[in-house]
């Protein structure tokens, strides 16, 4: 996961940021705050801030999915190069977050995950963790599936 801040991954996606951990899947989290790292690691996630990873010139093993913040894959043409380097394989990303990112090609529309129980209980307690209210966000999260055309650089 890319995103901004520590808070509005948590808010917006932290039940589904759980509920992948615990199918087995490896989550990283890299941010651009420096914000605490423990409400993510509440959700079972790792965390890295997202500036030295974008700085480096080898960006490690390929990732199996990617989930970004639309307005962070919108503002910043370092993390859009770094999402399509990462999903050579793939041609589709997550996006959460207002608005979508404005990209040609964009298809695939909402998905609403359905948190389990445990997630809405790791989520409550991340979210007091990080000092955000719970706003009862309630049993779903939303995310949207963004096809990528790729060009020859990488935007």
């Amino acid at each position: 996961m890319v995103t901004p801040s520590v808070t509005e991954v948590v808010r917006f996606t932290g039940g589904w940021l759980f509920d992948q951990g615990m199918a087995g899947w490896d989550v990283t989290v890299l941010r651009s705050d420096h914000a605490d790292p423990r409400p993510l690691r509440i959700l079972g996630a790792r965390v890295a801030s997202l500036e030295p990873v974008l700085a480096a010139p080898v960006r490690g093993p390929r990732s199996q999915a990617v989930a970004v913040h639309a307005e962070l894959y919108d503002s910043d043409p370092r993390v859009r190069r770094m999402v399509h380097d990462a999903v050579d394989d793939m041609d589709r990303v997550w996006t959460w977050g207002h608005p979508p990112p404005a990209e040609p090609g964009e298809g695939a529309g909402a998905v609403r995950h359905r948190l389990s129980l445990a997630a809405r209980a790791f989520k409550a307690q991340a979210l007091a963790a990080a000092a955000a209210p719970d706003a009862g966000e309630g049993t779903t999260e939303l995310l949207r599936g963004v096809a990528l055309l790729r060009s020859s650089n990488g935007t």
